[in-house]
């Protein structure tokens, strides 16, 4: 047990959550959360056409339960816990979501899914949603610094390991828990953590489940927590603790979890993606976005593209070269930075039409990937920040280089409101009609005025509305 006369790190930092007031909450980080409310909601409508999402679906229908929070895009009403665990996988899904851009952690899968589930269930107004979004993230982004490179040096998916504290701090607000319950929900949570980078060897489907089951987990802690189940206070820093467990001695800083909590926001470095992919290659894109906008470079000009990278990298995006040049399916080409590349230098564009399965053949893209090569460097090992490094040889002997420290769509470089709005009306009508697309945007921007979620959910529904508000066909058959 911790010290009596100490308090532990799960300990401060649940005070800092159940004691976040709205007035406490600065407006930029308000504006920034309805965002990243919206541009979740488009992900998880787009995601549930999707195989993965009507499976994932299905299973929970099968199971079940309470009616008390809704599917999105199938609109069945499941126990919050299920729809947290569906919502979840969609959001992340695409690989189009946020991220965190030096724990690369992703908020929205597990802070907005778990917030409207939870709120839902609970009844919640937008302002209590909205709230406990911004707690929930804050607490991933941290979760994620204080462990920065080793989780992922260590082969696990940060988001599977933090996103289920975030996702139980959302859910204890909404359900009315107390600090000390939410310190047990988190001693909970550290043993439900997991996520392995393994699905890269074959390009399998288990990241999608990461963020699902760690919102999943985060509700089904605080769920127990209520009741007075115990969980271990020591859950961060303790011998046996989270930190130990999956970073290792000596590769973590628990300071950086409670550090500066109400003045230094983490969630300000929470960036939206603007292009369907892992988002460690997205300075990358826009590097070679910009030298064959200034060049007019067409891939027949191109001898070779050279690429400095840091070495987190390397095995996510670059290893093995020959496979990650030859993608074997859309979700396995999201994490091939050479077939990135040669797609927005073919194309001059990387959407979900560019990443998709019947993309995957184009010759021209493939034999541009082939002439796609990196070298490690060491320095870009220290950045806080994503950086991208492009150097282009091209067949008249000319040498093109372009660099970039961040991504666009982060505090520095952030979207413009339109641009958010535009992908998040791609995403959604994919799966509603523009009329409904449009209304959930509206409830969205001005989700702090709304009474309560039932609204809202009816929206996120599949399928066109009648004049009623329902959707239509929603009892047919399966």
């Amino acid at each position: 047990m911790a010290d009596a006369d100490r308090e532990s790190c799960a300990q401060a930092l649940a005070r800092f959550v159940m004691g976040l007031r709205w007035e406490r909450i600065p407006p930029a980080r308000v504006a920034q959360a309805k965002w990243l409310v919206l541009d979740t909601l488009g992900l998880c409508l787009a995601a549930s056409t999707l195989e993965f999402g009507q499976m994932a679906t299905r299973v929970v229908q099968g199971q079940g339960g309470a009616a008390e929070s809704t599917v999105i895009g199938a609109g069945d009403r499941v126990p919050m816990a299920s729809a947290a665990l569906v919502n979840g996988m969609l959001a992340h899904g695409l690989d189009f979501d946020d991220t965190h851009e030096e724990a690369i952690v992703h908020t929205g899968c597990c802070a907005v899914t778990v917030a409207l589930a939870a709120g839902e269930a609970a009844g919640a107004d937008g302002r209590a949603v909205l709230e406990a979004m911004v707690a929930a993230a804050e607490v991933i982004c941290r979760v994620g610094v204080a462990a920065v490179p080793a989780l992922h040096e260590h082969g696990f998916h940060p988001t599977g390991l933090c996103g289920g504290f975030g996702a139980a701090a959302a859910a204890a607000r909404l359900l009315s828990l107390g600090p000390a319950a939410l310190v047990q929900a988190w001693g909970c949570v550290g043993s439900q953590a997991g996520g392995l980078l393994e699905f890269l060897a074959d390009e399998s489907w288990s990241k999608r489940l990461h963020a699902g089951w760690a919102a999943h987990s985060g509700i089904m802690a605080a769920l127990l927590a209520r009741e007075g189940f115990r969980g271990p206070a020591t859950v961060f820093e303790g011998r046996f603790g989270f930190y130990r467990a999956f970073a290792g001695e000596g590769r973590y800083d628990t300071r950086r979890l409670t550090d500066g909590l109400g003045e230094h926001w983490e969630v300000a470095r929470v960036a939206l993606k603007p292009y369907p992919c892992a988002h460690l290659a997205h300075p990358y894109l826009d590097c070679a976005l910009r030298l064959r906008q200034a060049h007019a470079l067409q891939p027949e000009q191109i001898v070779e593209v050279r690429c400095r990278v840091a070495k987190a990298g390397i095995p996510l995006l670059w290893e093995p070269l020959a496979e990650k040049r030859r993608p074997r399916s859309g979700y396995g080409a999201s994490f091939s930075l050479p077939y990135s590349l040669a797609v927005v230098l073919a194309e001059g564009r990387a959407g979900l039409r560019e990443f998709s399965a019947e993309r995957l053949g184009d010759g021209r893209v493939l034999a541009l990937a082939d002439r796609i090569t990196y070298v490690h460097d060491p320095e870009l090992d220290r950045a806080r920040s994503f950086v991208g490094h492009v150097e282009i040889q091209t067949t008249s002997g000319h040498v093109f280089r372009e660099e970039q420290i961040g991504t666009r769509g982060g505090e520095a470089s952030p979207l413009a409101p339109e641009e958010i709005r535009a992908k998040f009306r791609a995403n959604a009508t994919l799966a509603v009609p523009g009329p409904q697309a449009e209304a959930i945007r509206e409830q969205v921007e001005h989700l702090e005025e709304v009474r309560d979620l039932a609204g809202l959910a009816v929206l996120l529904r599949a399928g066109p509305m009648d004049h009623a508000g329902e959707r239509a066909g929603a009892d047919r058959a399966r």
